[in-house]
């Protein structure tokens, strides 16, 4: 018996979604022209590939793997140090070009973010494929990257079309389709189906998005509760989940975490590694005026196995020096001599806002606001000059680090415009062309 559409509009409202195609790897290749056509791969600084370009992965490389296993296999890669700061300001403008468009406009991550286009046509003269098209058309234009996109009724299915046909494709998916589209749609690529759904949905025998969606609504709630219930509507063209054009909310919790260059065993640098995590998750705590009850702190081994302890703070604070007692407390008691270690993560949680509360009978207040000023103070000096141009004295064993060759900075920081320091740029993208 064929299988009959589960709604017959076409567009009762038009949702998008945009994925850069291997953005960091592109953003490399848009600014350094002489490396299109050519496998690039970034994340020289971890080891390990944080990103491929479209030529690379076509040579079977992913992210993830080891650079010394990729480069022994394909020595033709071209492997540079991550760029965090340029992939930022191409990911502003690429979010820029979509709110053109609409303003309903939500960025979901770096490189991916949704769209509401419903009720445009009749604004832009053109069907929502076409508004499509012209939005993915003016991205390669203006920043010579590519991008995937997906148009249908709902952030699930867009997000599933954008993922058919990529790199650079446009899939669009309309009510009376959503039927034939989701039989080629396995079960793991569903968003929000993790790894236990999909071996729980195949032992009910089945294997498609369209077999859970076929399902009766209360079957899909019963056996995997109300996100179940959602993503079945979401399916079957319903738009549960609605595009958040607003800023993100105040974080649940705040970690930091940075990974060597070079495995350690140096107990002194390992500790200014997580007493710099430390600064920088605080630092972050101010900016979105919170304060912390909790602290974990995380040591990765060299074979990636990792060792934490968490800890509550005596109170609720904002000020780092109040909390490095118990971060290097906790250290003492993860850190193992003889150990090479990688990286090092600190995690604040039990945040809340950084109010004024009832003052405890008992506390130190005179120290407590003492210390509040110092956090201000220090913040006032890095806004003007840089980012940890005021830090810990503990900090200064950072420069007994063995440099490798995992130390290279990315080119945008090493040639500096007139001006521009280590610490302050402007927040422009910088073409390099060789002539």
């Amino acid at each position: 018996m064929p299988s009959a559409p589960f709604m017959l509009e076409s567009f009762p409202r038009a949702i998008l979604h945009l994925d850069g195609d291997a953005f960091f790897a592109s953003v490399e290749q848009a600014v350094h022209p002489e490396l299109k056509g050519r496998p690039v791969v970034t994340g020289k600084e971890r080891g390990i590939i944080a990103c491929a370009s479209l030529e690379a992965k076509a040579l079977g490389i992913r992210r993830g793997v080891p650079l010394f296993a990729a480069r022994r296999r394909h020595p033709e890669l071209v492997v540079l140090p991550s760029d965090y700061e340029t992939y930022s300001l191409y990911s502003r403008r690429m979010f820029a070009i979509m709110r053109r468009y609409t303003p309903s406009v939500e960025e979901y991550s770096i490189d991916e973010g949704f769209a509401d286009l419903s009720g445009l046509r009749r604004v832009f003269h053109a069907s929502y494929q076409a508004i499509a098209r012209r939005m993915q058309a003016d991205i390669q234009k203006e920043l010579d990257i590519t991008a995937a996109v997906g148009l249908s009724l709902s952030k699930s299915l867009a997000k599933l079309a954008s993922k058919f046909r990529k790199p650079a494709g446009l899939t669009a998916v309309r009510g009376r389709h959503i039927h034939l589209f989701l039989q080629h749609i396995p079960l793991e690529k569903v968003w929000g189906f993790g790894h236990n759904t999909v071996h729980l949905l195949t032992r009910y025998g089945l294997k498609t998005a369209y077999d859970f969606a076929e399902r009766p609504a209360i079957w899909a709630q019963r056996l995997l509760g109300k996100i179940g219930g959602e993503l079945w509507r979401e399916l079957r063209g319903e738009a549960v989940y609605p595009i958040c054009p607003e800023e993100k909310s105040a974080p649940a919790s705040i970690s930091k975490c940075k990974t060597f260059t070079a495995p350690s065993a140096n107990r002194e640098f390992i500790a200014a590694m997580l007493i710099r995590n430390l600064e920088s998750a605080f630092i972050k705590l101010r900016r979105h005026r919170l304060r912390a009850r909790a602290i974990a702190v995380i040591l990765r081994e060299r074979d990636f196995s990792e060792t934490g302890l968490e800890a509550a703070l005596s109170r609720a604070t904002a000020a780092t020096h109040e909390a490095v007692p118990l971060a290097k407390a906790l250290f003492a008691r993860v850190f193992q001599d003889g150990k090479e270690y990688r990286a090092t993560t600190i995690i604040l949680g039990k945040l809340e806002p950084d109010e004024l509360a009832q003052p405890d009978l008992f506390e130190d207040r005179l120290r407590i606001d003492k210390l509040a000023q110092v956090s201000q103070a220090v913040d006032a000096v890095n806004e003007r000059f840089g980012k940890h141009t005021l830090s810990l004295g503990s900090c200064l064993f950072l420069e007994r680090h063995r440099q490798t060759e995992r130390d290279e900075r990315p080119v945008r920081k090493a040639a500096l415009l007139p001006g521009e320091t280590r610490r302050r740029r402007l927040a422009i993208p910088r073409l390099f062309i060789k002539v």
